[in-house]
């Protein structure tokens, strides 16, 4: 496999001098997913927000698909590089959920047609083709989770990068994303603190906390090591088994 994405040596300082991420470096293969894991303020959606380029100007480089990070790529590189952001009200604000969804693929130059039938096999994806005329406010916050999801996929992209997809789900919802995140054939980068659910759908992982990985591992390795774990401030949900996963 080659390398889809490659960061090297990535920083970052934010206007008021706090360093959000110092010298940050991995790669992922095409088809891998992985997860990023770590306390709050480690510097998880500072990271995510340069895969899409929307912090600007980066010290350190990154690669997607052979496209460096200079201004010229970055249309063709949020083409390819998916982003879904925590709150999916950030992605919603067309009348409908078809509106919503074709947003994506119609301003990165599909034909209607085109935009019209990704957007609706994007919807399949996620189990949610049955809305597509809904308003999205009417709908439950895992159906808009779900519809978020399809506006990303809509476009095609290569990569597609999620922020806490699990938080505020209840059970149901949270399989369903489960379930519809490992059924996609597209390299995937998660961000969360659901920790049972990096180890279901990411076999490797990255451990970021004070801008920095301390760890990049077999989820379950990361997982088993409790002084580890401790001392990034992760922690499993009470009552977790490992073997809950098939694993002893």
């Amino acid at each position: 496999m080659n390398n889809y994405l490659k960061i090297n040596n990535l920083s970052y300082s934010y206007p008021d001098g706090h360093k959000a991420l110092s010298s940050v470096s991995f790669s992922i293969d095409q088809g891998e997913s992985i997860s990023i894991l770590g306390p709050n303020g480690a510097g998880k959606t500072t990271l995510i927000l340069h895969l899409n380029g929307i912090l600007g100007k980066l010290s350190g480089e990154i690669e997607v698909s052979g496209l460096k990070y200079i201004p010229d790529n970055i249309d063709k590189i949020r083409k390819t590089v998916g982003v879904v952001f925590q709150d999916p009200d950030d992605q919603l604000f067309m009348p409908t959920v078809i509106e919503d969804v074709m947003f994506g693929p119609k301003n990165f130059g599909f034909t209607q047609k085109e935009a019209e039938e990704n957007s609706l096999e994007a919807l399949k994806m996620v189990g949610m083709e049955k809305f597509e005329d809904r308003a999205p406010h009417h709908l439950s916050f895992g159906q808009k989770r779900k519809v978020a999801i399809a506006t990303v996929l809509a476009s095609k992209p290569k990569l597609l990068v999620l922020d806490e997809p699990a938080s505020n789900l209840d059970p149901t919802s949270r399989k369903d994303l489960i379930d519809i995140l490992k059924s996609l054939n597209i390299s995937l980068i998660l961000v969360t603190h659901d920790l049972p659910m990096a180890l279901e759908i990411c076999e490797r992982s990255l451990v970021l906390n004070e801008g920095e990985i301390k760890k990049d591992d077999l989820t379950i390795n990361i997982l088993k090591d409790e002084k580890f774990m401790k001392k990034n401030r992760l922690e499993l949900p009470y009552g977790f088994a490992f073997h809950h996963l098939g694993e002893e």
